[in-house]
């Protein structure tokens, strides 16, 4: 069921993440989860941060290698917080890879995964499964699973 949540801006995808969650929680009384991801530039101070979308839909990938021309720290991170609401509260598992800003390479994935690289790929690069398997989404997924699982109490960041 498609719930209109009102528009969070941060520059922490936690904090937007619990936000909607909190939000979420409050108008259907049910256990449920929200995201939010960010793709983060070390030589651009963080930017896009949590506005990767809308920076991928003005000025997409040709405009961040324009940005980063005559840069020699190319290292740049995805992040996704996925926040867990039940009637206890809400629980935030993060999740992160680390790679470098690189010319696009590869015919997969979307949106920054051909000008991002990791261990010598690009995420364009990769099989779904790949990606899937060491995505910044894939790891805070498994976080939240374990703590569902009873595995890892206490691991969900309150």
């Amino acid at each position: 069921m498609p719930l209109e949540c009102p528009e969070v801006r941060d520059d922490r995808v936690r904090v937007i993440a619990v936000k909607k969650a909190e939000y979420a929680y409050q108008v259907l009384h049910t256990p449920l989860i929200c995201d939010d991801t960010g793709f983060f530039i070390r030589a651009l101070k963080g930017f896009p941060g949590p506005y990767a979308a809308y920076v991928q839909r003005t000025i997409g990938n040709e405009g961040i290698l324009r940005l980063m021309e005559g840069r020699s720290d190319r290292r740049a991170s995805f992040e996704t917080a996925v926040a867990y609401a039940d009637a206890e509260g809400v629980r935030v598992f993060s999740g992160r890879i680390e790679g470098t800003i690189v010319a696009p390479r590869g015919e997969g994935g979307f949106g920054y995964d051909p000008i991002f690289e990791w261990r010598g790929r690009t995420l364009a690069e990769m099989t779904p499964a790949e990606k899937n398997r060491i995505s910044h989404r894939a790891r805070a997924l498994a976080r939240l699973r374990h703590f569902l699982e009873g595995r890892e109490p206490g691991k969900g960041e309150p």
